[in-house]
């Protein structure tokens, strides 16, 4: 799920899909208005999904689509070679996400262990965990 909106309102550490992925804002720059047009905006992301470094030139007027981010708690009930399996706190669901990279796991603020408590971002039919809470 996502909502438009205008390009010149995004900024920087702001989230926007290109090319169906989401990504957060790592760069912005405007360009003013020149002789044969409107003005420009181009933004350089990175994927949250794929760590991939992606670019978006488009007017300033121009729409762009920002993801619907659902942000849970939950708590890992197993880790696997290449997945994580959380219990959501609301709602009791079992869920299987991916498991972070060694780079990613520096940034979860704690060791991923059986019984931790983190913080999921839920979005686009894809979960990603973003930091552990706490552990046991």
């Amino acid at each position: 799920m996502s909502r438009p909106a205008e390009l010149g309102s995004v900024k920087e550490g702001s989230y926007i899909i290109i090319d169906g992925e989401p990504c957060k804002v790592v760069s912005r720059d405007h360009f003013k208005p020149g002789k044969h047009g409107s003005a420009k905006i181009r933004l350089v992301a990175i994927s949250l999904f794929t760590g991939a470094k992606k670019s978006y030139n488009s007017p300033a007027e121009s729409r762009i689509d920002i993801p619907m981010i659902d942000k849970r708690s939950g708590q890992v009930t197993s880790i696997m070679d290449g997945s994580v399996q959380i219990m959501d706190l609301a709602t009791f669901e079992v869920l299987e996400t991916p498991k972070p990279s060694a780079e990613e796991m520096a940034e979860l603020n704690g060791p991923l262990v059986a019984g931790a408590e983190v913080e999921y971002w839920s979005m686009m039919g894809r979960n990603r965990i973003m930091r552990v809470k706490g552990g046991s």
